[in-house]
């Protein structure tokens, strides 16, 4: 019998032959690709550079230069699906995306790669990936699934750009009911469940109205879909009301009188770590295909990975604020002869905080002092900075010193700290006797004031440069800040306030300090009531900025001093 794997005697072999496997790729318009995933690198050879529309020396191995190039709801979508491979511990997997090229345009590829594991640990991923644009081209022209495709694919890269500027829980519930970004996925209801302690609490179900009581909170070992999903770390695709019933008898109950025929719970993780679970309900019954699940599966890895953004942030926000909170009075002290009031509003942007503050100090010899001020920065340091200049204020003026003097130690203090920061600040001193007033200003809106018969002025304080800056300029034994006397008549108030006030964006300052001044005087004369006044009407039309103001009226009967001889003093 002749050898099959030898060829006739008088046939030549060219030289080349067997062709190296990287020729028989290239031939087909193939591309060869091998990820290391130990070392994170990934090797490409020719072919695949050039359908990826990259030199040699454009490519550094880094895989997300090649993520870059794809859509952003692609990519997402082959994140999800390499990572559940990588979880699961399969060996192969295959997808079709897209590449965006020089010219703007975006070409449909494919990719088919096999996971090899060594010690029981995915080592390398060794593939390789081909134009797909012809194969899909005219599929796409005939077929309404590939219409379904571009229509979810749009939306996962939709939400996808939403939810990559959301900062807060509100925000991310925003875009889960936003009709541009999940409304296209057809379902009735899109619930939101984060796990807190030992349980999941619903956050957000859209559509359906309020919350079913009953299943606000949930514990995690208990027999619902978001419990199990939470608990296995892997989807659930429900395709019948007969699934419904037999699966989960405690939900049954409640979905049965919606109309549901379906639905999809998603697990969100981040950092391999589960923080909650997404439902989507549907009307229509019957199963999800391929293209849905996996795309519903890259939605759920985005959503999560904004959520713990989110979470991470409202969690330093609100540990910046406490600490915020810490730093200013934790009550204002009664002042005989004046009636005060304080408001303060933390300003929520983000995870950022201010450094507002205000104080009443209570000074020798019938006098009362008020300080407000503002340390520049929206930052856990500009709170820590807010406390000490706060109690710095307040020791040197418990010490005796007039305010020039404060006002200087504490810029001194400020720029020995050695933070880069400076704050604005007015300080005023008050005699509830006589109505003398002392006023220094470093930087800071001139003070109001309103005269018993409701007459407003701004008073001129002469000011000096913000407290920290001012070294800058001068030796510490040199800063000096002018001072601004006058009085403040029986049943006269006075007005410190912070920028954030009266700040709004795309408004000249000088327009909002004249409505400022209008709501001061006509609002009523109770400075408790003035102060609710002025935040509740100015402070819905403020910018992003803390917010404080501080009252002080005095009364009008003047302040009554202990009888000398039987002779009251007033």
């Amino acid at each position: 019998m002749a050898d099959r794997g030898r060829p006739p005697a008088a046939v030549s072999l060219p030289d080349d032959w067997p062709a190296h496997p990287d020729l028989s790729l290239a031939l087909n318009h193939m591309g060869g690709f091998d990820w290391n995933l130990d070392s994170g690198l990934v090797h490409l050879d020719g072919p695949a550079l050039e359908i990826f529309g990259l030199r040699p020396e454009e490519f550094d191995g880094d895989p997300g230069t090649l993520l870059d190039l794809v859509p952003n709801g692609e990519a997402a979508r082959l994140k999800a699906m390499i990572a559940q491979a990588l979880k699961e511990g399969t060996s192969s997997y295959g997808a079709y995306f897209r590449i965006r090229h020089g010219d703007g345009s975006l070409r449909w590829t494919h990719t088919q790669a096999h996971i090899r594991h060594e010690a029981g640990r995915p080592r390398r991923i060794i593939g390789i990936v081909r134009s797909a644009e012809e194969e899909l081209a005219q599929a796409a022209l005939r077929s309404d699934i590939d219409e379904g495709r571009r229509r979810l694919t749009g939306l996962v890269g939709r939400t996808t750009d939403l939810l990559a500027h959301a900062s807060s829980m509100d925000d991310v519930i925003a875009v889960l009911t936003d009709e541009q970004a999940l409304g296209q996925l057809k379902a009735v209801s899109v619930m939101l469940g984060v796990i807190e302690g030992g349980r999941i609490r619903l956050v957000s179900e859209g559509r359906l109205g309020a919350y079913v009581p009953e299943l606000r909170y949930t514990r995690i070992d208990e027999r619902f879909p978001m419990s199990d999903v939470v608990r296995t770390q892997r989807p659930l695709f429900i395709t019948s009301w007969e699934e419904f019933r037999s699966g989960y008898p405690l939900l049954w109950p409640y979905v049965e009188r919606l109309s549901v025929g379906s639905a999809a719970y998603l697990p969100l993780t981040a950092q391999a770590r589960p923080i909650g679970a997404l439902g989507l309900l549907y009307p229509r019954h019957g199963d999800f295909s391929d293209e849905e699940r996996n795309l519903l599966i890259a939605l759920s890895s985005g959503i999560a990975q904004s959520l713990q953004r989110a979470m991470l942030y409202e969690q330093e926000h609100d540990l910046a604020e406490g600490l915020q909170q810490a730093m200013l009075p934790r009550r204002i002290p009664d002042v005989p002869g004046a009636r005060t009031a304080v408001r303060y509003r933390s300003a929520r942007m983000g995870r950022s905080v201010g450094g507002d503050w205000y104080d009443v100090l209570p000074l020798p010899g019938d006098r009362v002092g008020l300080t407000i001020g503002d340390v520049q920065g929206h930052d856990t340091d500009a709170a820590v900075v807010m406390g000490q200049l706060r109690m710095a204020l307040w020791a040197y003026a418990a010490e005796g010193h007039p305010p020039p003097t404060a006002l200087a130690r504490a810029s001194a203090l400020l720029h020995e700290l050695g933070t880069d920061r400076f704050a604005t600040c007015t300080y005023a001193e008050v005699n509830l006797v006589s109505g003398a007033l002392r006023i220094v200003r470093a930087g800071h809106l001139d003070p109001l004031l309103r005269h018993a018969d409701g007459t407003c002025h701004w008073i001129p304080a002469a000011g000096g440069l913000p407290l920290g800056l001012s070294t800058e300029f001068t030796r510490p034994d040199e800063i000096g800040y002018p001072l601004t006397t006058g009085v403040l008549g029986p049943g006269e108030t006075l007005l410190l306030f912070t920028d954030g006030l009266v700040e709004q964006r795309g408004t000249d300052l000088g327009e909002r300090l004249d409505v400022l001044k209008e709501k001061v005087r006509t609002g009523p004369p109770d400075p408790a009531e003035l102060a609710d006044l002025l935040f509740e009407e100015l402070g819905q039309e403020s910018g992003e900025d803390d917010m404080a103001l501080l009252l002080l009226r005095r009364d009008a009967a003047g302040l009554v001093r202990p009888p000398v001889d039987g002779v009251p003093r007033v």
